[in-house]
This record gives structure tokens, sequence and C-alpha cells, in this order.
């Protein structure tokens, strides 16, 4: 009889044993933090504040290639997308980001009531690769500043030593002539500066005033596109760029048609015409940039001469557009008037 007991109290210790080491093993499993997403390594690449998040990101022969460059051009590159994340964390705005969901990161300025946007169109995962393609989208007091302007950067991130890596950007610009916003901008509520007599004729009764009046109303609405393209541009400039910041440099935004790729001194993001400073009868200029990255800057576009309009245009990193009557840079930037 005892002989047949001991088997069984072997066997039913032996399954109280296995049990009991099951119960230990599974939290501890279960404890286990989940793999990290692209999308998570792209948000620690780009806006972690602790050392070396930027680097850990990067291909191994990217990294190989930094520390064999050594030179101060290209630690300002590792540390430029922390630095831009501290900027946009001061002068009132707050920033989020997000895991999931279509948006990505969130910068709001409740002092002036604008908000930038970056959000996820398309997070295409195909085995150790995967595309996010980003968009970028400005509001000032809930209406687009953007003009109708699409521009997308896709970030493809690759799997390598056991972590998401950044492999490859690639960014396009586009304006679709038919978009809402677009045409809007066109219009841009200009309103063409001519008296008219009770019967609607021009007071000074000429065809030639009629059409000054009506060049310098066309002239105006190009130079309002034409600074509404700037702040565009700047805003993809200093994310593609982040170490440099915004630029005050016209030359920096342009580079059209010259060959190669996008550079910190050729962006390829607007026409050679706006890049040079002067188009439609009206002068461009880009001022006020501070410190390195810039975090500011100013865009001012002015009649070249009383026939081209009468007012001048500007605009900030707000993206508010304001005008003055008097034609002047100087007095736009001081008591400009926003657009109505």
């Amino acid at each position: 009889m005892t002989s047949t007991k001991k088997p069984f109290a072997l066997v039913f210790n032996g399954v109280l044993a296995l049990l009991f080491t099951s119960l230990l093993a599974g939290p501890s499993a279960s404890a286990q933090p989940a793999p990290q997403t692209a999308r998570q390594a792209l948000l620690e690449m780009l806006f972690s504040k602790t050392p070396g998040s930027f680097e850990k990101h990067l291909p191994q022969a990217t990294r190989a290639a930094f520390q064999k460059a050594d030179t101060p051009s290209v630690a300002s590159m590792v540390l430029g997308f922390s630095a831009l994340a501290s900027q946009l964390n001061t002068n009132g705005q707050q920033l989020q980001t997000f895991e999931a969901g279509p948006t990505l990161l969130l910068v709001e300025n409740t002092q002036v009531h604008s908000k930038f946007e970056i959000r996820v169109e398309r997070d295409d995962l195909q085995g150790d690769e995967d595309d996010i393609e980003l968009s970028f989208h400005g509001y000032k007091d809930g209406e687009p500043q953007t003009a109708g302007a699409k521009f997308r950067l896709t970030m493809t991130m690759k799997q390598e030593a056991g972590s998401w890596r950044l492999n490859d950007i690639s960014m396009t610009v586009g304006v679709s002539l038919t978009d809402p916003e677009f045409l809007k901008s066109m219009t841009a509520k200009i309103k063409p500066n001519i008296t008219t007599t009770s019967g609607g004729i021009p007071a000074s009764g000429t065809p030639q005033l009629t059409a000054m009046n009506a060049m310098s109303a066309s002239n105006e609405s190009a130079a309002i596109g034409g600074v509404r393209t700037l702040n565009t541009a700047e805003v993809s400039y200093a994310a593609t760029f982040p170490e440099h910041g915004f630029t005050c440099t016209l030359s920096d935004l342009g580079g059209m048609g010259s060959g190669g790729g996008p550079t910190e001194h050729q962006a390829m993001l607007i026409e050679p015409r706006l890049a040079n400073g002067r188009k439609n009868g009206y002068v461009f200029a880009l001022t006020g940039c501070d410190g390195f990255p810039a975090s500011r800057y100013s865009v001012t576009a002015m009649p070249a001469d009383p026939s081209s309009g009468t007012r001048a245009f500007c605009s900030d990193e707000s993206a508010v557009i304001r005008f003055s009557a008097d034609g002047t840079a100087a007095a736009c930037l001081t008591f400009g008037k926003p657009l109505q």
C-alpha cells in the first residue's frame, strides 16, 4: 500500500511545483514591454530630450560617417531636432506628441490663437520597413494659413540591430489649382483702391487710371500670395534643417532647377523670382532671425515704386499677414493691421 501512494505523492508534488513555477513566471513574462513601433522611434528620435536619442535611431553607417566628420556643423545637426522641440515649447507654445491616431505633433500658442499640426497621412508597415508620410498644417484663429500648399515629408524607418533607424527622407511640395484655400488666397480680400462717381465710373474718367488701379490690385494680390509662400517655405525649411531653424536669406529657400538635391543653401522651396527678392512689382525681404537655430523671422513685401502698389505686407512665424497703407515695410512691421 505504501508503494502505491509514494508515486502519486511524487506526481502530485511535481504538478504543484510546475503550477507554482508557471504562476511565478507568468506575471514576469506579461510585464515585458511591447516592442517599440517605428512611429514611437521617430518621436523619440525627433523630440526626446534624452542625450543620444537622435543618434540612436540613425543607421550605423551614418553614425560612423558623423564620427569621422567630427565638425561643429555635424554636431549641431545631431542636436538640431532637440533644439527645435525646445523652441516650440517657448513663447507660450504648448507641444504635444501622439504615438497613435491621425496627429503626430500639435503645437498651440494660446497667446496669438495659432496652431501648428503635423499629421500622419500614411503609415505603411511592410516587413522590416515602415514608410511614415507626414503633412504640415498651420492655423490662425481657426483659419488655414497654408494657402493650399501641400508639403509632405516621408520618413522611411528600417529595422537594424533590433531597433528602428531612420533610413530615408523624401519631400514633396505641391499646390492644387482647384484647392479652396488656394483660390481664397488668390482673392485674399484685396479691394482695388479705385474712387468712383455715383455712376460707378472712375473719378478720373481715364482708362489709364483704371488700368493702373487694376494692375496695382493684381500686384498686391500676388504680394500676399508671395508672403504666404514664404511662410510655408520657412516652416518647411526649419523642419528640414532644424540645426539652422528659420532663415533670413531668401536664396536659401530657392535653388529650383539648379540640379542636385535640397541643401541648407538651396532648399528648393520657392521659385527663382521670389528667391531673388523681386516679383510682380514688389520687393521681398527676410529679417529678424534670432540665434542659431533661429526661432523667429519676419517677411516683408513692399512696392518697388508707387505704380506697383499702394500697400506693404508683412508676416512672421505666427503666419498672420498684416498690411500698412503707406507702402513701407517698417510701418507694416511696427503698426501693420491684420488682413480682414
